[in-house]
């Protein structure tokens, strides 16, 4: 068989292959990508270069560049199936949100081979079969798994099973008669609901699940399923409600590696995109239910490609590691704080109200023009833009997003290093 015969089929096998197939070099420079590649890069490049697959795909996962980067071996797998979240909200209308499944390998110490395959409704049907597992796991357990609890229509414990004293801590029998949200605290990253806004939507549904974090009474955390059921009287005021209470120790160290690795950015620690998506969700569900404060922040750094372009992509690395940690510690309880793509971070502040949110946004804009990085040519400083809307503004989490961005932008026309709440940006305080 001649080399030109092989070159056609090797040609013909990329245009009839069902996945997206692309050639680049470790760079992400593009050498030879089929037109799947393309339908699902050119929508995300946007005006980004269409011809490198790391900038193509900057604002949605940019840890792939930094995968890239930190593999040592000159060939072999770099991820297999990482997903990539491309859109934050619901999707459009009724559609399902898209979700992009990416397996890079290195083939030579210079080549890379990435293959792109839409795995939405994959995604879709996994989250569906979670909440079932979730559901009947609750159900088919050993009943000696759990700690029961009767609550009277305030929010009393009238009764707990001794299941209650080895679970929490909590003697079972002390703590009738008190108000179980005030023995079981929940005050942790991740914006759970409160005893009282399930039993909310119990008294609707019949029942509500959640899982999260719970704390023990010597202050241990231990991941709980919380289920609150309807048991006398309905959705009326003198309703009752039992409460079932399930440790879940699959959630070893091992797991929750795994869970780190699943939900961090891979270059900052940062939230990342697909924990966001989902958070945000979630987040959504529950503001239709409980119409409780739900707030979106998204910034953005003022001439961040400058500062690759000036002292390199490893001290845009440190700058963005840096801004992730000063902004991480200024986040309230239940506040997200995730790198959505390249220099852009996104937050969302369950039960913070437009003000509060503008408060926030503001002390993470004092909080990055203060920082300085040390760099071989000296200091560095940067500043950031931030656009901020409130759910009650939209009703949706794509018109949450799009509001809030084009709050960014208006930010950024108004001079930078300023937080808008209107569609009039303000100049920074100061």
């Amino acid at each position: 068989m001649s080399d030109g015969s092989s070159e056609e089929q090797l040609l013909e096998f990329l245009y009839a292959c069902p996945i997206g197939l692309i050639e680049c070099d470790d760079a992400g420079d593009i050498v030879v990508m089929n037109p799947h590649a393309m339908q699902h890069l050119m929508p995300l490049a946007g005006s980004r270069d269409v011809c490198n697959l790391f900038s193509a795909f900057e604002r949605h996962a940019p840890e792939l560049r930094s995968m890239v980067a930190s593999f040592a071996t000159r060939t072999g797998r770099i991820c297999d199936g990482h997903r990539i979240f491309v859109e934050l909200g619901p999707g459009r209308g009724d559609a399902i949100p898209k979700v992009l499944a990416c397996s890079l390998v290195r083939i030579r110490p210079d080549r890379l081979i990435a293959t792109l395959t839409d795995v939405s409704q994959q995604v879709f049907q996994e989250q569906r079969l979670r909440q079932m597992d979730t559901w009947f796991s609750t159900l088919l357990d050993g009943v000696n798994g759990y700690a029961s609890l009767a609550i009277a229509p305030d929010g009393a414990i009238a009764s707990a099973t001794p299941c209650f004293t080895r679970l929490t801590g909590y003697d079972h029998v002390d703590v009738t008669g008190h108000k179980l949200a005030d023995i079981l605290t929940t005050d942790t990253p991740g914006g759970e609901l409160r005893l009282d806004e399930q039993m909310v939507i119990a008294a609707r549904d019949g029942w509500h699940l959640q899982e999260g974090w719970q704390k023990r009474a010597d202050g241990e955390l231990y991941w709980c399923q919380r289920l609150v059921v309807v048991s006398e009287g309905g959705g009326t005021a003198g309703g009752r409600f039992s409460v079932v209470l399930r440790d879940v120790p699959q959630r070893d160290a091992a797991a929750m590696d795994m869970h780190r690795l699943l939900s961090c950015d891979h270059l900052t620690g940062a939230a990342n995109r697909r924990l966001f998506s989902q958070t945000m969700a979630r987040e959504h569900v529950h503001w239709r239910e409980l119409r409780q404060p739900l707030s979106l922040v998204v910034l953005d750094l003022d001439h961040f490609k400058a500062v690759n372009d000036s002292y390199g992509h490893p001290i845009g690395d440190t700058l963005l590691c840096r801004i992730t940690e000063v902004c991480t510690a200024l986040m309230p309880p239940g506040g997200i704080f995730a790198r959505l793509g390249g220099e852009e971070f996104g937050v969302l502040l369950p039960r913070y109200d437009q003000a509060q949110a503008g408060e926030l946004a503001e002390g993470l804009r004092c909080a990055i023009a203060a920082l300085v990085v040390g760099t071989p040519r000296g200091l560095l400083q940067v500043t950031a833009s931030f656009g901020c809307a409130t759910m009650d503004e939209t009703g949706s989490v794509d018109g949450l997003v799009a509001l809030a961005d084009e709050r960014l932008y208006a930010a950024k026309s108004a001079g930078r290093n300023r937080v808008c709440m209107s569609s009039h940006a303000v100049a920074p305080a100061g």
